[in-house]
């Protein structure tokens, strides 16, 4: 059985596409954890990123708020190399 609605999983995607790659990963790994048993799979199939990268946000939330990264963000299409 879906956790949630279609309404609810389309404002989830839309939420998380609006994030950066950290966050992203905070967020799935907080919603996965919300659902217990069988949630990484639902979230990472439902939001269509990796198992691995909720595993990865879960490491991230459990170091918060000493994060050695604190409020930096890279930044999209990085300085050229020409």
């Amino acid at each position: 059985m879906d956790p949630y609605s279609p309404e609810v999983w389309k404002h989830m995607k839309a939420f998380y596409v609006s994030l950066s790659e950290k966050d992203r990963r905070r967020y799935a790994a907080v919603e996965a954890e919300k659902l217990g048993h069988g949630g990484v799979e639902c979230i990472a199939h439902g939001l269509g990123c990796d198992p691995k990268t909720i595993r990865e946000g879960r490491s991230d939330v459990e170091r918060l708020p000493e994060d050695e990264a604190g409020q930096r963000i890279r930044k999209k299409g990085g300085p050229s190399s020409s």
